[in-house]
């Protein structure tokens, strides 16, 4: 396991080419590797794409593919196929995933028990000194790097590790900062070059689990994602407390580093279509038949580089705003992350003023959140399982609807927990009620998130890294801009009995309306799909 994960690592695929193949060789590099008969032979006559992966209408197979030998696996069960790995093996890549997803997001909270210290060195009021955790999540929700990730000639763990790099370094200078400006800037591109693996977490996922499997290692994944932002206030806080706001970025160049080192010796690229464009190069190499393909050559050869970024530049915008039920859940998701980072906002008013909790406590309270998650994914699976997973398993036909009454209940219990959060928050309730309603919330809104998501992933399968990529923009760019305006609005509605009620009650009311979008799709989705260009339905 520990070969197969390192020889297909970063630097296991260098020194491969470095030594001329001698260390670290692949199974067509072994010196008693017997060739299939078919790479053998003349050019296919078949114009079918390999079984790695189904045509859809923007990658179409040409007519060059006749004239061509496609690489496929050696059978069903080829070990090299990530989909075949023993259980043990995707769990531990699972988990090196997760982590690396924590390791880089934790930096985007981490610097909020800082900002008041901020204030005072650079000499800028509140909303300035807020900027910089608005760049950073600006900064990941450009998704830029996201083209790179469906190439057959980049693939995953290359993006994952340049990107890992450029942001372990980007922490250092932001440690060193000396204004606001360069602050801002640096945060900004660290978001940027953080964003892989928000981007492509899920992506990973379903390179290694079988469609029967994958709703529920994103739901597990979907859990580290939470949890970075999550324990960012708690390390940061502590952090803080014990030296100063520099301290949690120094955190933040350990953890980046220690994620670089590990990751780029053990963590091995997934992506089908990469590592059968790596075989075919090596059969090429071996034949000296240059007819030998791979399926994303193909489509790569396809288009120039130029169009290759610019078409997938354009589509999430195409989709997003032409197509209505993508905008409408978009614009769904994009209003529920900007309110959990207004209300974030309320954390630090009610248990550090209110009950007089630590800057460290009040940290605490986020984790909440994680705990409620893992209690949604306890709930979530079995019934995800039972509805999806076993039908399609046996054949039947399921609609992308079948995920939608847990949307409803989602929405539901969103409004319920703000509700509970904002009218105990006072002294004379204990603090734990309040905690509670917090993770009523935190709980509604998993599923809300797991279920859309998945609603829409389902619905759009030939376009779903655009439509994730513009869901992903539409997010981070609304939530970028509400930690600003959240103290002040929380701050403004307070009166000196419910410091922060009235604030959780005009977002649970907004929360309330935003019920009527999961049920309008759970009646009429088959309809608003059949109208929809890019739905499966017309593909």
């Amino acid at each position: 396991m520990l070969y197969r994960f390192f020889r297909d690592s970063y630097w296991g695929v260098i020194i491969n080419k470095l030594s001329h193949h001698k260390y670290f060789p692949q199974k067509e590099e072994l010196p008693g590797y017997v060739i299939p008969e078919k790479y053998l032979q003349g050019p296919s006559e078949s114009s079918e794409c390999s079984s790695d992966s189904k045509c859809n209408p923007e990658k179409e197979c040409s007519e060059e593919v006749e004239n061509k030998i496609i690489v496929t696996w050696d059978g069903e069960d080829d070990m090299e196929n990530p989909q075949n790995w023993p259980r043990f093996q995707k769990a531990i890549f699972m988990f090196n995933i997760f982590f690396l997803t924590i390791s880089v997001y934790i930096g985007s909270a981490i610097y909020t028990p800082g900002i008041e210290e901020v204030m005072h060195v650079f000499d800028v009021d509140q909303n300035v000194a807020t900027l910089p955790l608005t760049c950073f999540v600006v900064g990941y929700g450009t998704s830029i790097f996201l083209p790179l990730s469906e190439s057959a000639k980049y693939g995953r763990t290359l993006l994952y590790i340049t990107t890992l790099f450029a942001f372990f370094i980007l922490q250092i200078g932001t440690a060193y900062s000396q204004n606001i400006q360069t602050l801002c800037i640096l945060r900004f591109l660290a978001g940027v070059f953080g964003s892989p693996c928000l981007g492509t977490g899920n992506a990973s996922m379903g390179d290694i689990l079988p469609i029967s499997q994958l709703l529920n290692g994103v739901a597990l994944w979907s859990i580290s994602a939470i949890s970075g932002p999550s324990l960012g206030p708690v390390i940061g806080g502590a952090l803080v407390n014990k030296w100063n706001w520099r301290a949690p970025f120094w955190f933040m160049v350990c953890s980046s580093g220690v994620s670089f080192l590990i990751f780029s010796f053990f963590l091995p690229e997934t992506y089908g279509k990469t590592l059968l464009y790596r075989k075919a190069i090596r059969l090429r190499a071996l034949t000296g038949n240059e007819n030998i393909i791979s399926e994303g050559e193909i489509e790569d050869q396809k288009h120039s580089t130029t169009d290759f970024f610019l078409n997938l530049a354009w589509r999430p915008f195409e989709i997003m705003f032409f197509e209505p039920m993508v905008l409408l859940i978009d614009i769904y998701t994009s209003l529920m992350y900007a309110l959990m980072y207004t209300w974030f906002e309320a954390f630090p008013l009610l248990y550090m003023n209110t009950y007089g909790f630590t800057l460290v406590e009040s940290g605490v309270v986020f984790l909440v959140l994680v705990l409620s998650q893992l209690i949604g994914t306890l709930v979530y699976i079995p019934i995800i399982t039972r509805t999806y997973t076993q039908p399609l398993v046996a054949g039947k036909e399921v609609s992308p609807e079948v995920f939608l009454p847990l949307s409803i209940v989602g929405s539901i219990l969103m409004p319920i927990g703000l509700f509970m959060f904002g009218w105990s928050g006072t002294n004379s309730v204990h603090w734990i009620v309040s905690i509670i309603g917090a993770g009523i919330f935190g709980f509604g809104a998993f599923f809300v998130f797991q279920t859309l998501f998945n609603y829409l992933a389902f619905s759009f399968t030939h376009y779903l890294a655009s439509v994730f990529a513009g869901n992903n923009m539409m997010r981070s760019t609304l939530a970028a801009f509400f930690p600003i305006i959240g103290r002040y609005a929380f701050n403004n509605l307070a009166i000196e009995k419910f410091p922060v009620a009235w604030g959780s009650t005009v977002l649970g009311c907004i929360t309330t309306v935003m019920i009527l979008i999961p049920t309008l799709f759970y009646i009429n989705g088959p309809k608003l799909r059949a109208r929809s260009k890019y739905s499966n339905i017309n593909q």
